[in-house]
């Protein structure tokens, strides 16, 4: 399912100007016959090379790996018409997510911090988006299928993805902590701390070794679940609000956000803001090794309604959940849809949370799937483009994602029912497909023959009859006669006499002034050698 494509031309490939060095571009003297006598030896031993290599390659070779690698993954690039449901979605709803995230995209400058696959290539169609002026459907379709390639994405070994749904949670909550609302949502202590990153960050990674700063130096790993619970960080200041349940507040550290409102009518929107280092470990998932709720019935659903009626084992289960995670207050209006990891507000039924060490944020993925979108019982056919602007410690792999179904109960039923298998195609933009690079790429000059004939034009010397074959330029014997040189081929002087192929190339370049004869009057003075050599030498040198 993936591999190479064929190569681009070699024309198209080739690097480097063929220009002539500016240091022997002058007209006269020795430096300049010198200069163009390397020149001309330097044509001839590369001529026959690159004739030996073009005819002895009996396949072409391929220049690019493409699509770009992403671990544990494969690939298969697919043409839009394969893409089924692309002409059923409406592209305009993707496309308008799609400039959201090409703000911070197309604001960045130099090249992409990491090293992810699709790098720093959506940055181009991204200046091109927020340009743009679309306004329909057709119009946003055409500009994803003129600037972006769709290659069909899965696990290594499988051929479909899967998929969750998420939303924001909106829940009942406190200032202060009474005898309804008992249970605090903490923002981040100012003695957690990760290693690389600044504790004045906004929004530390969800993933990675999270320490307890004892002191100046020494670290420990940090207080999980159950010692939170037990008031392991109490009593300092740390509480935004309290809420009902440590239910409410497990679904609102699984979803990330939340909207809390107070009996004064004002809401309080918060967001994940770090964790205390320790694994997710999902409880739904244990309550099915359990054998308390089947795989099939499995929801977000169910597991509330266990824990509701379990209260005591509600704590225990939660309990082998260690991870925990703290909050900031974020300043959104109840209008304004939740912000993801991205930095940019999310929008219900595009937005996709995906795995942030193998993807960029910003992707369009279309995804195919038959999801209980409805009610459990039946299932509504999903093909959207969505674009990536969240993530989640949940969320590993190639072909997975959390959909983003917007704010409130009704998007939390949706989500619940969430766990299904999808079909991705992952949009790679134009500049990473080496075919479509080809034609745009720029092309290096021309061979120069016609510019050094004017900066070094023929020498105005009879030349014997005879020598008219050795005065021109020699050319590499091709393998196929009718290949285009071979006359000229065919007239080169052997390749033995060095000297004379180089006369002949160097047939066209001005030579220097003769020297100034040497006066008959003047005789050369003997060089004094050692003493054992001084009579034979003399001897050698008169004897003229």
């Amino acid at each position: 399912m993936f591999g190479h494509l064929p190569e681009t031309s070699d024309r198209a490939i080739r690097t480097g100007s063929w220009s002539a060095p500016a240091a022997c571009t002058s007209r006269g003297g020795l430096r300049a016959a010198v200069c163009a006598l390397l020149a001309a030896a330097l044509s001839l031993a590369q001529a026959p090379a690159e004739a030996r290599h073009q005819h002895s390659r009996p396949h072409p070779r391929p220049v690019a790996v493409w699509p770009p690698e992403i671990p544990n993954g494969q690939y298969m690039p697919v043409g839009w018409a394969e893409v089924a449901g692309w002409s059923d979605d409406d592209q305009l709803a993707a496309f308008k997510a799609f400039r959201a995230s090409c703000k911070p995209i197309a604001a960045q400058r130099g090249p992409a911090s990491d090293a992810k696959p699709l790098g720093g290539s959506l940055r181009e169609p991204c200046l091109l988006a927020r340009t743009a002026d679309i306004t329909d459907q057709t119009a946003a379709r055409a500009f994803f299928e003129r600037h972006f390639v769709p290659v069909r994405i899965a696990k290594l070994g499988e051929t479909d993805g899967f998929v969750t749904g998420y939303y924001e949670p909106v829940l009942d909550g406190s200032r202060t902590p009474t005898d309804v609302y008992t249970v605090p949502v903490y923002r981040r202590p100012s003695n957690l701390f990760v290693r690389g990153v600044s504790q004045g960050a906004v929004g530390l990674p969800n993933k990675g070794e999270v320490f307890r700063k004892i002191g100046r130096r020494k670290l420990v790993p940090y207080y999980d679940r159950g010692a939170i619970e037990d008031g392991a960080v109490a009593g300092r200041g740390l509480e935004l609000c309290w809420l009902k349940s440590q239910t409410d507040l497990l679904f609102t550290q699984i979803q990330g956000s939340a909207r809390v409102r107070f009996e004064d009518g004002t809401t309080l929107r918060i967001n994940y803001d770090a964790h205390n280092g320790y694994p997710y470990t999902p409880v739904g998932r244990i309550l099915i090794e359990r054998n308390i709720i089947p795989k099939e019935q499995m929801s977000m659903q169910r597991i509330r309604q266990w824990m509701e009626d379990n209260p005591d084992g509600a704590n225990e289960l939660r309990r082998q959940n260690r991870s925990y995670v703290f909050f900031r207050a974020v300043d959104l209006s109840d209008q304004d849809e939740a912000v993801g990891a991205q930095g940019v507000p999310l929008t219900p039924g595009r937005s996709i949370a995906v795995d942030k060490s193998l993807h960029v944020y910003g992707t369009p993925f279309f995804i195919a799937a038959d999801l209980p979108l409805e009610s459990e019982q039946t299932t509504t056919p999903f093909h959207r483009l969505m674009v990536a602007q969240d993530t989640g410690s949940a969320i590993v792999g190639p072909a997975r994602a959390d959909l983003y179904f917007g704010a409130g109960a009704e998007a939390g039923r949706v989500s619940g029912r969430l766990r299904h298998a999808a079909r991705f195609v992952m949009l790679v933009p134009n500049s990473l497909d080496p075919s479509t690079r080809g034609r745009t790429m720029p092309l290096p000059e021309a061979r120069p023959s016609a510019k050094i004939a004017r900066l070094f034009p023929q020498a105005q010397q009879p030349k014997p009859a005879g020598d008219q074959k050795s005065a021109q330029p020699p050319s590499a014997p091709p393998a196929n006669p009718a290949t285009p040189g071979a006359e000229a081929a065919k007239g080169a002087p052997p390749a033995a006499d060095s000297s004379k192929r180089l006369a002949a190339a160097a047939a066209g370049v001005p030579l220097p002034e003769a020297r100034p004869a040497t006066a008959p009057e003047l005789r050369p003075v003997p060089v004094r050698r050692p003493h054992r050599h001084r009579r034979h030498h003399r001897r050698w040198h008169w004897a003229r």
